[in-house]
């Protein structure tokens, strides 16, 4: 096999990307930038494995630039377009405008012409969605204020890609082929101007007539068989289908296929669809990103050095000053801004496949092509750079800490025998439970936006750290007789019950535990009632499944208490063991699966027999005995 055929040079970019990509992620610079990294390392200008004949793996690899285009659409659904409408198409379309009018005039001021200026004021808009989300989640920020108004930008600017992929074609300078791998249709049929427009609208609206009832037959069809295999072939077919027949009429595949993708949001193979293709996206997504960095070129980057450093300190000081005035406008705190600010300041993955797009339509010669991908990389390689500068200078330097912190609510209702911690999904169910039983509640929560949601629907519900001494006695913890902690957080739960143990030892702990292992630790720590919090759920449903499989109400109901019952009493057996050596453990827990398993099946054969497990009669008989003793005393 010839070193310069394309077998070899695939095995080449998938041998870097195993083993560059993870060393990537595992030093925090993400999946992209890995993927980049492992170009450059195998590119002409480092091991020289690859270089220009790379061209036509880019071929192939720009196919995962339409997939995933196609599974954007899949992800749009109306209601929640709507329901974020504002910081989607307000705070987003606003930081797009604003960003590409500034950098396109800079552009003019320069060397580029107007159709350059405007592409790279429109490619440098945008920001990386998969460094920014990946980031904030590890960070825990994502659900901050900040973490969804940064969110909210980084969908309109998904959404925004198809439209800049438009305008980009309309501006090209050559009219051969706008197939993104320029391979696709090369001969357009040059028709009047009013048939193409007919045409084009034939041709959408065949996508979404098509989309809506074709394509859900067909796909039931393919779905009957049960051939994932075959179900893949189909969903790829439906793609480059539509990105031929898009190409065919003189406009982007990319179009076609978004808009395939918003039409088939709603259907019921929708996620099997995702599932299908997101493989395949991200395979080719990850061999088009090591073309990109194959193609850069460092020989460039040597002689305009001082040139391309200019760039980048231009692009970054326009994106953040842009961002930091919307976020004033739309009513930031500094603290929530900076982090929205600083997250969105670099450019995206997508100004590769536009700068690729770009070039390949004749928009952008060498020079300026090899430039703004060079600028693009090195903003997505600053982006760890200008967390840490946030975190670590500007917040501590400034104090904003303290400025912008929430106070805690002063607490009104401060006698109520039960202090709720935590109301999100789960505390609210527990809530409402002991309010219809007539039990009164003080409840706190730590996430303000949840509070302002919450209010809306009667809920009293204060503000403020009660895993803090001051604010668990603000709380009424010493005349309260129970206290429920049901946050989400593990390390939270912990550091709570540390503090009420020690402050409160009266006050009854009732626990929502994370996991089963967090379970056995509550029962090590004494805390007086406590359960995993998926496990009565997943029993109640398999009561249900019970139920649907013939077995009578009765019988479900029966086998689920019992099931809850044997579990409780083992999970205090295994408490004592818990610690000890793996495979005592593991016995153990297969000793108890055999027991349940056993008992279970005896209660299905005698449903009648006087050996019910189903009710804790121990517990029954201790009360009986506590009212006795009562009844006698008084």
């Amino acid at each position: 096999m010839h070193l310069d055929s394309i077998f070899f040079q695939i095995m080449i970019y998938l041998l870097a990307a195993v083993i560059l990509v993870p060393l990537a992620k595992r030093i925090g610079l993400g999946s992209v930038l890995g993927y980049l990294l492992a170009g450059i390392v195998i590119g002409p200008f480092v091991l020289g494995l690859v270089g220009s004949e790379g061209a036509d793996v880019m071929h192939i690899a720009e196919f995962g630039v339409v997939i995933m285009l196609f599974l954007i659409g899949l992800e749009l659904h109306p209601n929640m377009l709507w329901r974020m409408k504002r910081l989607i198409f307000g705070l987003g379309g606003l930081q797009i405008g604003i960003t590409a009018f500034i950098i396109s005039v800079f552009g003019a001021l320069m060397w580029l012409d107007t159709a350059q200026a405007i592409t790279t004021g429109l490619i440098l808009a945008l920001s990386s969605t998969a460094i920014v989300i990946q980031t904030l989640s590890e960070k825990g920020l994502l659900q901050t204020i900040g973490g969804k108004h940064s969110f909210s930008v980084l969908l309109m600017q998904d959404i925004s890609v198809v439209p800049i992929f438009a305008i980009v074609a309309f501006m090209a300078t050559s009219n051969n082929s706008i197939a993104m791998g320029g391979d696709m249709v090369e001969d357009v049929v040059v028709l009047e101007g009013w048939q193409n427009l007919l045409l084009v609208i034939g041709a959408v609206a065949t996508i979404i007539v098509g989309g809506k009832y074709l394509a859900h037959f067909i796909f039931k069809i393919i779905a009957e068989t049960g051939l994932r295999e075959l179900f893949l072939a189909t969903a790829l077919l439906l793609v480059v289908s539509i990105a031929i027949a898009m190409d065919a009429v003189g406009l982007s595949p990319a179009l076609g296929t978004f808009l395939a993708g918003v039409v088939l949001a709603n259907s019921e193979y929708r996620y099997e669809l995702e599932n299908t293709l997101e493989p395949s996206k991200g395979m080719l997504l990850g061999l088009f990103f090591i073309s990109v960095g194959v193609s850069i070129n460092f020989t460039l980057l040597k002689d305009q050095f001082v040139l391309i450093l200019g760039l980048l300190f231009v692009l970054l000081v326009v994106k953040l000053i842009v961002l930091f005035v919307l976020g004033k406008l739309f009513k930031l705190n500094l603290r929530q801004n900076l982090l929205f600010t600083f997250s969105l300041a670099q450019a995206g993955e997508f100004g590769f496949v536009l700068i690729s797009f770009a070039s390949q339509n004749g928009i952008y010669d060498e020079f300026t092509g090899g430039i703004l991908l060079i600028v693009v990389a090195l903003s997505m390689l600053i982006t760890p750079v200008l967390f840490i500068v946030n975190e670590k200078i500007i917040l501590p330097g400034l104090s904003i800490k303290k400025e912008t912190e929430v106070k805690a609510d002063a607490i009104e209702d401060n006698t109520n025998p039960v202090i709720i911690a935590g109301f999100g999904r789960f505390g609210m169910v527990l809530g409402r439970f002991l309010n219809a039983n007539g039990i009164k509640s003080t409840i706190l929560d730590i996430n303000p936006h949840n509070i302002q949601y919450l209010k809306k629907f009667g809920y009293k519900v204060y503000y403020g750290d009660i895993t803090k001494p001051e604010m668990l006695e603000a709380a009424g913890a010493a005349n309260a007789k129970v206290l429920v902690i049901v946050m989400g957080d593990r390390m939270q739960i912990d550091k709570l019950i540390k503090v009420a143990s020690k402050k409160y030892p009266h006050l009854k702990l009732v626990v929502r535990a994370v996991d089963a292992a967090h379970d056995l630790e509550l029962i090590n720590k004494e805390v007086a009632s406590h359960r995993q919090e998926t496990f009565d759920s997943a029993v109640s449903l398999g009561a249900d499944a019970l139920e649907n499989l013939g077995v009578s109400r009765y019988q479900a109901h029966r086998a689920a208490t019992t099931f809850k019952h044997q579990d409780l009493r083992f999970m205090r057996n295994l408490q004592k063991r818990y610690g000890e050596d793996d495979a005592h453990f593991v016995m153990e827990t297969k000793r108890f699966s055999e027991h349940i398993e056993n008992i279970l099946l005896m209660q299905q054969k005698h449903p009648y027999q006087d050996m019910d497990c189903a009710w804790d009669t121990d517990t029954l008989i201790d009360e009986a005995k506590e009212s006795q003793e009562e009844i006698r005393k008084g």
